[in-house]
């Protein structure tokens, strides 16, 4: 029996998968315990449509990403830090900090979409990558001053 999964299911397979099993185990388990449903012509309609719904959609955050991109592109966010001794800065620049600053003008981006391979931790300016979308990311400018 051929079934559309509707959730994850383990060693059978990943959501909006069509898999071919038993007829016990599809209606046994599968289907009354809402992990799938039968296959029909009217069963893959609606898995064609939402489909291409979330298709769209992706396409829809993939564009909103790189409009933000566009903006984002080359900006030098500046940060005044303290130092000591040979202009040593005092602790480093966290994501959370880039994130606070960037919601300030405006751009909602969370903390995680940041990524800082080595800490920033040195007066002038330092590259970090902004992930947007898994397809779209930016590089913005951290610039440490005293």
């Amino acid at each position: 029996m051929q079934v559309i999964l509707l959730k994850d299911v383990k060693s059978q397979g990943k959501k909006d998968q069509i898999i071919n099993v038993s007829d016990g185990y599809a209606n046994n388990y599968l289907i009354k315990n809402g992990y799938a449903v039968a296959l029909s012509k009217t069963s893959k309609n609606i898995l064609d449509k939402e489909l291409d719904q979330r298709k769209l959609e992706e396409e829809e955050r993939i564009k909103e990403a790189n409009e933000i991109k566009k903006s984002l592109e080359n900006k030098t966010l500046d940060f005044v830090v303290k130092t000591g001794e040979q202009d040593r800065v005092f602790g480093t620049v966290s994501s959370k900090q880039i994130s606070e600053k960037l919601a300030k003008l405006g751009y909602k981006i969370d903390k995680k979409m940041i990524k800082i391979d080595n800490p920033i931790s040195s007066l002038g300016i330092t590259k970090v990558e902004v992930e947007l979308h898994k397809k779209v990311k930016c590089i913005i400018n951290i610039n440490l001053m005293k």
